[in-house]
């Protein structure tokens, strides 16, 4: 049995890890504890609930009230991992900047990030969203069509996308991605970055932003973006939708070819 002297002793060094790492056990909390109980109270998954919530609070064919009430569930009630609304500033800078005709989307999950996007893009152009898991893909085809965009603006694909990449050319007609926007699992954004570089459809100009290249990281990912030579790179500094303290970013690229 541990004496009380020697527990006495270690907990300067307790003390210390809590206050260090508090907002990485807020994070658990919020994103795995809370989770877990209201999956055992309500019986449908967390995105069916923020589905739910949005349904009956935010304003149909508005995608703002879309967003907005979108962010108020995740910073009150339970957190999800999207790009949020601090992060999304960024995304929706670069988007008017480089007005893309032709954008993919990796890793749709309930559907924010492709309803932010819709939302900026110039008339007549289209989002290609993907999304593997079809739980998820069911939520966020509702949550794109509440916010009043049709197919013909975003089309959903319930794919991989290690599956979708090579075959975008063949199966939608796609010539060029002037857009890519990476949200899904980190351990396949440098597998797809490498397959959209051998797929042709990356042009000179094309931009690819990568979310969440801190925290969790994609380590990988970014030794190629610095390395290959193919790139004008840069990483946004931010920190963590929804959780402050815990820093995070994302990575910029601009294809320019090889030269």
């Amino acid at each position: 049995m541990v004496s009380p002297a020697i527990a006495l002793a270690f907990l300067p060094l307790l003390l210390t890890l809590i206050i260090r790492y508090r907002y990485y056990f807020v994070l658990f909390y919020r994103a795995v504890l809370v989770r877990w109980v209201q999956d055992l109270l309500t019986g449908i998954s967390r995105e069916e609930r923020v589905y739910q919530y949005i349904l009956t609070h935010a304003t149909a064919g508005d995608p703002d009230s879309i967003l907005d009430t979108f962010d108020h569930w995740c910073r009150k009630v339970e957190f999800i991992s999207h790009i949020g609304p601090k992060k999304g500033m960024i995304l929706d800078r670069l988007l008017k900047e480089h007005c893309p005709l032709t954008v993919l989307e990796l890793g749709t999950h309930c559907g924010y990030t492709a309803v932010r996007i819709a939302r900026s893009l110039p008339i007549g152009a289209r989002l290609f969203s993907v999304e593997m898991d079809e739980g998820n893909a069911r939520v966020a085809e509702k949550v794109i069509r509440l916010a009043g965009f049709d197919d013909d603006t975003v089309e959903l694909i319930v794919r991989p996308s290690d599956e979708v990449i090579p075959r975008l050319r063949e199966d939608y007609g796609v010539e060029r991605l002037d857009f890519v926007f990476m949200d899904h699992w980190k351990r396949c954004y440098l597998p797809d970055l490498q397959t959209l570089e051998g797929s042709g459809l990356l042009g000179e100009g094309s931009v690819i932003l990568a979310d969440n290249v801190i925290f969790p990281g994609a380590p990988n990912f970014l030794r190629h973006m610095r390395r290959s030579g193919l790139y004008e790179h840069r990483v946004h500094r931010a920190t963590l939708e929804y959780i402050r303290g815990i820093r995070d970013g994302m990575a910029e690229l601009v294809y320019r070819g090889v030269k």
